[in-house]
């Protein structure tokens, strides 16, 4: 006869398996990311500019609001400025928090998907995205207590041209270049 304790055991396991499974995500890019609601991954060669964002321990990005146009591939320039690690994640509203919730639930889940990166304290990476669509993109730090803490930002994609057409100069926030 199996003892409850032991019973208990498997039973903890199995969950906890199940639920690694289902922090995986349903879509290729990982998390139930749907990317074509916020673009897809951007290409190098046909980046039309670069934006400067950065992240710091007072649980902020600088700038938090961006506009771009539609229709522009955007190569973010991210820098961890601060003393703890923090991570650039773009999707919707929706998709942000749901995965903000499976990070509380497994703090130490790894991903890298086309759009987020994870930064070590003065480490700086990059995320090309293209932005198909207009509406609004969101951004976050998912890692836990970050974005609770307001670790957010947003971007408008206005009216733009086709892919490979975007100007490389348009009127939006912060640190562009």
């Amino acid at each position: 006869m199996i003892s409850k304790s032991i019973l208990n055991l498997i039973f903890c396991s199995l969950v906890s398996m199940a639920g690694v499974a289902l922090a995986s995500g349903t879509h290729s890019t990982g998390h139930g990311l749907d990317s074509k609601t916020i673009g897809k991954p951007g290409e190098a060669s046909q980046v039309n500019r670069t934006v400067d964002i950065e992240m710091n321990d007072s649980m902020r990005f600088i700038p938090d609001k961006l506009t771009v146009k539609q229709g522009e591939t955007i190569r973010f320039q991210v820098k961890n400025i601060g003393q703890k690690k923090h991570e650039f994640v773009l999707g919707t509203q929706e998709e942000l928090e749901e995965h903000n919730k499976l990070m509380q639930k497994f703090p130490g889940m790894e991903h890298d998907d086309a759009n987020m990166i994870n930064l070590a304290p003065g480490q700086t990476g990059e995320v090309i995205w293209y932005f198909s669509k207009t509406g609004k993109v969101n951004f976050a730090c998912l890692l836990p207590g970050h974005y609770d803490a307001g670790m957010k930002g947003e971007i408008r994609v206005s009216a733009g041209t086709k892919r490979g057409q975007a100007s490389k100069v348009d009127g939006s926030t912060g640190h562009n270049h």
